[in-house]
């Protein structure tokens, strides 16, 4: 299971997906934090601890981002982050509801660590956060946080 210091970006605008995903990671035992911001810029503003809200941001150990964002979207998020040396080592995996096989593409040649296609039936997308949650929490080992 995961340490209790576990801390995961998520990248999201729809408030109902954080809420799930919070859930389902609760449900299933992971002891996870979870980070919330709701565009592309404030993703990069956390992880670059930018401005007043971010300054004593903790750096997570992955990120979980959505495609379609407003002000930035999910691909120049993950093209900024892996292009940069400060943040490129944090995984990523994109959480979308795109199955289009050039946004998956897209995203591996990126960077991701991984994508996940959410499913639009509630109980399919709690089982696919649990299976997800379960991977990193248990089976990978992510970098030591600076």
């Amino acid at each position: 299971m995961a340490t209790p210091n576990m801390l995961i970006l998520v990248a999201e605008d729809e408030p109902a997906d954080v809420h799930l995903l919070r859930l389902a990671l609760r449900e299933v035992g992971i002891a996870a934090e979870l980070q919330h911001v709701v565009d592309g810029r404030e993703a990069l503003e956390y992880l670059r601890r930018q401005g007043m809200r971010f300054a004593e941001a903790t750096r997570p150990d992955l990120i979980l981002l959505d495609l379609n964002m407003p002000r930035m979207d999910g691909r120049e998020v993950l093209a900024a982050v892996k292009g940069d040396a400060a943040l490129c080592d944090i995984p990523v995996v994109v959480l979308s509801t795109s199955e289009v096989e050039r946004d998956v593409l897209a995203a591996y040649r990126l960077g991701a660590a991984g994508y996940l296609s959410k499913s639009p039936d509630v109980t399919e997308f709690m089982n696919e956060i649990r299976q997800l949650g379960d991977h990193w929490a248990s089976l990978v080992r992510p970098p030591h946080r600076l």
